[in-house]
């Protein structure tokens, strides 16, 4: 079975998860310290933090992460010479300390990971509220305070029917799985459409809709008869304001009865 990656729907595609969480890098948020990241429930992601533009700190200052309520913070993973990495042990927070030169600005123009573990029951679409970022200096006194948005993502939906490299009548039925209760939408592109699918002349168009149930499955059967010749199938999923992608499978119909 030939399956590729998702392409059909750039507008979600930018939802689409890693393995660890969709990563997204720290911008400067009202000139306080800011990071955003999108995870998987049951998995762990990288909320990157940056964005201070304040005095210069020297060796002592330190910059911690409060975790935000329901996760944990389990991991510093900057390798930079004169940082140190600590988590807390109840993993509630964790901090870089500098401990390197008197001279330089080691928070500024850089960004710092915490790596942060969601729970396998959060739910998708959900912005995990509490987390908090702060900057002291050697003597404990902040001189920065900041924020993070940690939204739990939605897992892909498959598309494991129709199969692919297979004859298919005009109007096969889809199917697969998805986060129960999402809304899944089936998209097809004739693969004659200039550029790379889905960045074409058109988004791919909408053959068949279904909700996913209790259990996670999900079918649909198109409603018009698909184009004969080489095609592409995907499935979008959406829940509570995100949505994910699966992969896409190529299809060949046969000649419309």
């Amino acid at each position: 079975m030939s399956r590729f990656r998702n392409t059909l729907a750039p507008a979600v595609a930018a939802v689409a998860l890693t393995v660890l969480g969709a990563i997204t890098p720290a911008t400067a948020h009202a000139r306080e310290l800011w990071g955003d990241v999108t995870i998987l429930p049951g998995r762990a992601g990288i909320v990157q933090i940056a964005g201070y533009e304040g005095d210069r700190l020297g060796p002592g200052s330190r910059l911690t992460l409060t975790a935000p309520e329901g996760t944990e913070v389990t991991d510093t993973p900057l390798t930079a010479g004169g940082y140190r990495g600590t988590v807390d042990t109840d993993r509630d927070s964790a901090s870089y300390t500098w401990t390197g030169a008197v001279e330089g600005r080691p928070w500024h123009g850089r960004s710092f990971p915490f790596v942060l573990a969601v729970p396998a029951d959060a739910v998708p679409g959900t912005r995990l509220e509490g987390c908090a970022v702060r900057l002291t200096d050697v003597r404990g006194t902040r001189k920065e305070r900041g924020s993070c948005a940690v939204t739990v993502g939605l897992p892909e939906p498959t598309l494991t029917r129709p199969a692919s490299g297979v004859a298919l009548g005009a109007r096969p039925g889809a199917g697969g799985t998805a986060y129960p209760g999402a809304q899944i939408t089936v998209r097809y592109e004739d693969t004659q459409d200039a550029g790379v699918t889905g960045q074409g002349p058109d988004l791919g168009t909408e053959v068949c809709t279904a909700t996913a149930g209790r259990d996670g499955t999900w079918s649909c059967t198109p409603a018009t008869a698909l184009p004969s010749g080489p095609g592409r199938l995907q499935a979008t999923a959406s829940y509570n304001g995100v949505a994910a992608v699966s992969e896409q499978i190529y299809v060949v119909v046969g000649k419309r009865r």
